[in-house]
């Protein structure tokens, strides 16, 4: 079927701490005419600490795409037509993987509790939503040995540098416990193998090619 309104379609990639879901818009109007979304397992190895699979988020993330392509060739659009494509991500969750072979070498660390939720509504859609809690506990010791080094012990004192306080939710202390606790991540950072990012970090890297030239 021929094409209409050509290249005027975004894609977004949503990918969650409990879901992965692609949706396409059209513009000029953002009107959603397409979307598939996949639950995503929460790996809790004890309390306090929750973990995704790396890999189930990226295949969540390719058949969300491929299911939500395939609504919008049933409308009469191409693949092609969709213009560009945004991420919108668990942000400071933290993945480590080999760059040579894909692999990842831990599960991504980060979590968000459900809390509550809710819609948001307009005349074109209504979006329903999550608020989220993030509190994985496990770098807290390291916090503590951050902030005893510190004037005063002050949280914010790299606020200025940096615009966020010292706190356990951001991918450096959860980077530093990695190279802590897993042999596996200290091995490859010696052999300068290791990649490192957040979520989106970590599925730009394989959907523009992984290990044969992904964009990092």
């Amino acid at each position: 079927m021929a094409s209409v309104e050509r290249s005027r379609l975004i894609g977004v990639i949503d990918a969650g701490t409990n879901s992965a879901r692609f949706v396409i818009f059209k513009l000029p109007e953002f009107e959603e005419i397409a979307s598939h979304q996949i639950r995503i397992t929460q790996i809790v190895p004890r309390d306090g600490w929750t973990e995704h699979n790396p890999v189930e988020v990226l295949e969540a993330v390719r058949l969300c795409a491929v299911e939500a392509c395939h609504q919008v060739e049933k409308l009469g659009y191409l693949v092609k037509d969709i213009a560009a494509i945004g991420i919108t991500n668990q942000r400071e969750t933290t993945v480590v993987w080999d760059k040579n072979t894909g692999e990842p070498l831990y599960n991504a660390i980060g979590k968000g509790a459900s809390i509550g939720i809710g819609t948001v509504g307009s005349k074109i859609n209504q979006i329903l939503f999550h608020l989220s809690v993030w509190n994985d506990i496990r770098t807290d010791k390291t916090v503590d040995r951050v902030l005893a080094r510190l004037p005063e012990q002050n949280h914010n004192h790299f606020r200025a540098l940096s615009g966020l306080p010292i706190s356990p939710y951001f991918s450096a202390l959860k980077l530093n416990w990695l190279k802590d606790n897993v042999v596996a991540v200290r091995k490859a950072c010696r052999e300068k193998r290791c990649y490192a990012g957040t979520i989106d970090t970590w599925l730009v890297w394989n959907l523009t090619g992984g290990p044969q030239g992904g964009a990092f």
